[in-house]
């Protein structure tokens, strides 16, 4: 543990649908004082996220779904376009994004690889994310997908290729920064090749289309 922090106080504000609590602590600056702060942690568990790839067809797999808070901060539909992902409850994180891929996208895929791991927002929640990416086919579909019912997910399932996705970061269509740091690793690495951003159709957004069975 740090040695220049000291944990002095730890406060449940809220357990409700998952736990905020407030932290008072005694933190030594550089300059060998100690000085007194309060901050607030949200904890919601840890999650993982992947994105799912075709080779072939040079496409990839992302959902669309209702998010709140996007809601009640600019985004006017609610709606979000991002890579597939979830809690891990009990699971490790491999565990978790399998059952995550097929409840989401109807995709029981054979092997997964982790990429990377991040905090994805350390100021106020403490929440770390593992990174997966995976290839798909066709055949490895097993059900419609859009998730479980009995957790309100209402989730749509789309195939795009890498350029249109690629295009949607560009102008604004994808703001998930999950989504985008995938998205940006599959062309820094070249999962499909050598994609390019696509322009825009006639009405002026990249083109993408529900996933068919």
């Amino acid at each position: 543990m740090n040695p220049n922090v000291k944990i002095i106080r730890e406060e449940t504000l809220s357990d409700n649908w998952y736990r905020l609590k407030k932290y008072s602590f005694d933190y030594r600056r550089p300059d060998g004082a100690w000085e007194r702060q309060e901050r607030e942690a949200y904890d919601r568990g840890n999650g993982a996220t992947i994105l799912l790839y075709n080779s072939q067809h040079q496409t990839v797999v992302l959902t669309r779904q209702f998010r709140l808070p996007t809601y009640v901060n600019g985004n006017s539909s609610g709606l979000l376009i991002e890579a597939c992902a979830g809690l891990l409850d009990h699971d490790n994180p491999e565990e978790c994004i399998r059952r995550e891929t097929e409840e989401e996208t109807g995709y029981k895929v054979q092997s997964v690889k982790k990429v990377f791991e991040a905090y994805m927002s350390p100021g106020s929640v403490t929440e770390i994310l593992y990174f997966f990416v995976a290839e798909y086919t066709h055949d490895m579909k097993v059900s419609e997908g859009g998730g479980e019912a009995t957790e309100q997910e209402n989730i749509e399932v789309l195939e795009v290729s890498l350029a249109e996705a690629l295009q949607m970061v560009a102008n604004g269509e994808i703001k998930d920064a999950k989504t985008i740091m995938l998205l940006q690793y599959a062309q820094i690495h070249k999962l499909l090749g050598f994609p390019t951003p696509e322009g825009p159709d006639r009405h002026g957004a990249a083109t993408n289309r529900p996933l068919c069975a």
